[in-house]
């Protein structure tokens, strides 16, 4: 255990990818023990240092291209608003980017595995709520107007270094699963993890799901934010990201589809006999998993996985399938379809890119049978 995992009440066996400011990931048999994950299991994903902020100093202020600006302290949005719980799962754009990795180095980002990925009921306000109160539905055309955010904690890596923010769209922000939350698995939302209070965007990337928010701007674009307007980006495979313009490359928002294999993990050692499998699959907006499909000679022929019941429109769906392993090496394919005939590519080596985000690549893993 690093002294960071301590202070922030995680598990012993967090794969810790930065102390300061923390990273860390669950190794991926955790995730797959539990359809919602467990705090101190749950992925930390930071810029700069965690902020400490007291309920009772905590402020929202909402205001931009809205009639009426507000500003909310913490008991007025607790108790002024209807609360509502939503289960969704968070990612970072950069899962599994360690696959990318082996294809060519991606200098100054985390190496993440499996594990930059989870599950968490969420309770709060929707942001909708919030902003109908300052009149954002006011005859407001919502063609091209965002909803801004902004944090209190400082990220360093910036250019120059500024808090944290982000944005969506006004419609996405109307959207009743999009939450203002303070309750993390029936349990007040740790610093960690964005207390007091943090935006939660079901079927988007995780890093538009703010933490630490003390700020929301209705305004006619994006954020002009350093991880809006320059990281969190697609770039192309050639790209300079040292001289990379602001706006430049493809802004991440929905999820693509995507799916993973936790439980066995890749270079594991299994006993002959029944084996179960087990991973996720995952979507963004308006879109579910509707099959998986595995393959244990290289892709040559495939078998349907079991698809479990999903916590919730807004998380990943589980999937389990039990074969039988017989001594010798057993390499393990898995990719996913969704409802619209869409499925993953093939290979990562196509996917990679100067920072390495959205890396949807068919999920293997290759294990020795004894």
């Amino acid at each position: 255990m690093t002294p960071a995992t301590a202070v922030w009440d995680k598990r012993d066996d967090m794969i810790v990818r930065a102390d300061l400011p923390y990273n860390a990931e669950p190794p991926p048999a955790v995730l797959a023990a539990s359809d919602i994950t467990p705090i101190d299991a749950f992925y930390a994903r930071n810029h700069g240092r965690i902020p400490d902020t007291a309920p009772h100093r905590w402020q929202l202020r909402v205001d931009g291209l809205v009639p009426r600006p507000l500003t909310l302290t913490y008991e007025r949005l607790t108790t002024e608003f209807d609360h509502h719980d939503v289960v969704a799962t968070l990612a970072c754009a950069g899962n599994r980017r360690a696959e990318l990795l082996r294809v060519r180095p991606i200098p100054g980002k985390e190496p993440w595995a499996h594990g930059a990925i989870s599950t968490a009921q969420w309770r709060g306000v929707r942001l909708a709520d919030v902003l109908a109160a300052a009149g954002a539905h006011d005859g407001a055309d919502p063609d091209g107007l965002h909803v801004a955010f902004e944090a209190t904690d400082v990220a360093e890596e910036a250019r120059p270094p500024q808090p944290y923010g982000s944005s969506i769209p006004l419609p996405k922000a109307m959207s009743p699963e999009v939450l203002l939350a303070w309750r993390m698995n029936d349990e007040p939302l740790p610093r960690a993890h964005g207390g007091p209070v943090r935006v939660v965007v079901p079927g988007y990337i995780g890093a538009r799901s703010v933490k630490w928010v003390t700020a929301i701007t209705v305004q006619p674009g994006p954020s002009e934010n350093y991880f809006q307007s320059h990281d969190y980006r697609i770039l192309p495979a050639d790209a300079d990201v040292d001289a990379v313009a602001a706006g430049e490359g493809i802004s991440l928002s929905s999820l693509a589809l995507n799916c993973d294999i936790l439980d066995p993990t890749d270079g594991d050692r299994v006993p002959r006999g029944p084996l179960t499998i087990r991973g996720y699959g995952i979507v963004g907006d308006g879109r579910s998993v509707e099959r998986v499909d595995l393959s244990l000679d290289d892709g040559r022929s495939w078998r349907q996985a079991d698809l479990h019941r999903a916590p919730s429109e807004w998380s990943w769906r589980p999937w389990s399938l039990t074969v039988d392993a017989v001594p010798g090496q057993l390499r393990i394919i898995a990719r996913a379809w969704d409802d619209t005939g869409a499925t993953q590519p093939e290979s990562a080596a196509s996917l990679w890119n100067p920072r390495g985000y959205g890396n949807n690549a068919w999920a293997r893993v290759a294990l020795r049978v004894t």
